[in-house]
C-alpha cells in the first residue's frame, strides 16, 4: 500500500475515483467538470489530495483536505472534505491509511486539528471515524446556507 500527495500526473486516475465519489453521493457523473475541478484545486494549491495505491500501483482511493483557520487557537485547521475508496478495495485498510496520512499533514503544517462531516446514516463512516481517533462533537450545532 502506498499513499502519496496527488499531482497533475495523477489526474486521470484521481478523476475516475472522484467521479465515483460524486456518484456515490447521488450526483450525476460529469468527468469533464470533475477533472477541471480537481485540476484547478491542484494547480491553485487550494487543497491537499492524497491518493492511495495498492501494491500493483492501482489507484484505490483518495482523501481531499481544505485549509481553514481557527481564530481562537490561532492555527491552521484542516477540513477533511472528501474520503473515498473504490468499492473493489474497501475493507483492506486504505481508508485508515488515508486518515493517518491526513493526521500526519496536521503535524507537518502545525495545525491544531481536523474536522469532518458525515451523514448520520453513513454507518461505515460512523464506525470508521471513532476507530481512527475522531470524536463526535455533541456540543455544537452545525448550520449550512446554500445559494439558491
Amino acid at each position: 500500500m502506498k499513499i502519496e500527495k496527488a499531482t497533475l500526473s495523477d489526474l486521470e486516475e484521481l478523476n475516475e475515483l472522484f467521479d465515483g465519489y460524486r456518484v456515490f453521493y447521488e450526483k450525476e457523473s460529469d468527468k469533464q467538470a470533475s477533472k477541471a475541478f480537481l485540476k484547478e484545486r491542484i494547480e491553485q494549491n487550494e487543497s491537499v489530495i492524497f491518493i492511495s495505491r495498492n501494491n500493483d500501483g492501482v489507484a484505490t482511493g483518495f482523501v481531499q483536505l481544505y485549509p481553514l483557520f481557527s481564530s481562537t487557537r490561532m492555527k491552521r485547521f484542516w477540513l477533511l472534505n472528501d474520503l473515498y475508496v473504490d468499492s473493489n478495495f474497501r475493507g483492506q485498510g486504505f481508508s485508515k491509511a488515508l486518515i493517518e496520512r491526513s493526521k500526519k499533514l496536521c503535524h507537518e503544517t502545525d495545525a491544531c486539528g481536523m474536522m469532518l462531516e458525515t451523514a448520520k446514516d453513513n454507518h461505515v463512516g460512523n464506525q470508521l471515524y471513532p476507530a481512527t481517533g475522531w470524536s463526535l462533537d455533541k456540543d455544537h450545532n452545525f448550520y449550512t446556507w446554500d445559494v439558491e
